[in-house]
């Protein structure tokens, strides 16, 4: 049998987790099989979630196993969480003498893990290279720069994104076109999230008493959180007024509260208003199982995250998208996906959330989002 392979893997924030599971799942199955390089799995947390509790239930409900390792980060500015991950990393490092180190998404521990790892020459591989927004205000644009500058193994969800690389002057040696790791979690989990009833989550995560039963076939989503549409009032009272005054007369639309987004409600005195109106359904941040089961039956989902475009692409969901780019381009609807770019632009969400309510939904997945990328990129790994 040759020497084992070492591998330590890196999560920092929830939108690792989701992508995390997969990897380790594919490492456990390779080494059932009695394989001639078996790999050694060291799994190290950051900490850079913002709620630890919420950090636990997503270990538990996508069945990671404990990390072997929290570097306890916590919150604070950019640098800060940079430069203490860099530094309680780079003795996990010197410690572990990994073969690879392997960094997932474009959080700040993605980035500072990366440049520790070249740093102690280690070799490294990047879970969903080659995003790109083009927008140089945006941190995790970035950390996706940097991370895909040094890494040796640049695993790519999507023909756009290996062709960001190579415009950019990336040897087509280090890159590899493997799918969409995030798409492995949905398949692996649709069918338990199947089974949640909507209308039991919507009570059991509720922010404010709603003045209404919720009883809707038919109900709208929203996550929102990005600073660009929540920290200044001059955004966030129009957008609010556009959702409790449109959205909710149609139909009912659960929002789902980021801590920022709420506080931000709260000291610009919009509170009131959103908690009181009937029709709006306040809810606490979700599990990856409940927003899923959500998003499965949902008329139209309004957000500003990028994976949960993802998510909306495959399950056919009409998404509007408040950013005004997306690393992500190919779930937009020029892409033959279901999302379009609204920005906080309110002329271009109505027009946008009008069209979308004569839509049908219609599922669609780009090459290779099939539920294997992990298979794909362990087998690739063990091959050198």
């Amino acid at each position: 049998m040759n020497k084992p392979l070492r591998i330590v893997s890196v999560v920092g924030a929830r939108p690792n987790f989701m992508k995390i599971a997969p990897f380790v799942r594919a490492i456990a199955a390779h080494n059932a099989g009695a394989p001639t390089r078996p790999i050694e799995h060291y799994l190290v947390h950051t900490g850079q979630h913002y709620d630890a509790a919420m950090s636990d239930s997503f270990f538990k409900a996508l069945d990671i196993p404990e990390p072997d390792i929290d570097l306890e980060i916590g919150s604070g500015s950019h640098a800060e969480q940079v430069g203490r991950t860099m530094i309680a990393f780079e003795a996990v490092l010197r410690e572990q003498q990994p073969d690879w180190v392997v960094v997932v998404g474009d959080v700040n521990a993605t980035c500072a893990c990366s440049i520790t790892a070249k740093k102690e020459h280690i070799k490294l591989a990047h879970i969903e290279a080659g995003l790109r927004s083009f927008d140089l205000d945006m941190p995790e644009e970035i950390n996706r720069l940097v991370t895909d500058r040094l890494a040796d193994r640049l695993y790519v969800p999507d023909r756009l994104a290996a062709a960001n690389l190579k415009a950019e002057g990336t040897a087509d040696d280090r890159i590899r076109f493997v799918g969409n790791i995030m798409i492995d979690t949905l398949d692996a989990n649709l069918e338990r999230a199947k089974q949640l009833d909507i209308a039991s989550i919507i009570s059991a995560a509720s922010v404010a008493p709603s003045r209404s039963e919720f009883t809707g076939n038919a109900y709208a989503l929203m996550t929102l959180h990005r600073p660009s549409n929540v920290d200044e009032s001059e955004v966030l009272t129009p957008l609010v007024d556009f959702f409790t005054h449109t959205v909710s007369k149609d139909m009912p639309l659960i929002w789902t509260l980021h801590p920022r987004t709420r506080e931000r409600l709260q000291s610009f005195g919009l509170w009131d208003e959103v908690s009181s109106c009937d029709g709006l359904y306040l809810v606490n941040p979700l599990g990856y199982h409940e927003l899923l089961r959500l998003n499965m039956d949902a008329r139209v989902f309004f957000t500003d995250s990028g994976g949960l475009q993802e998510e909306c692409c495959v399950l056919g969901t009409p998404c509007v998208t408040l950013r005004f780019n997306t690393e992500r381009p190919v779930t937009l609807v020029e892409h033959d996906g279901v999302s379009t770019l609204v920005g906080n632009d309110l002329e271009k969400i109505r027009q946008t959330y009008d069209t979308s309510l004569k839509l049908k939904r219609r599922p669609h997945r780009p090459p290779l989002w099939d539920g294997k990328t992990a298979e794909r990129i362990v087998a690739d790994l063990v091959a050198g």
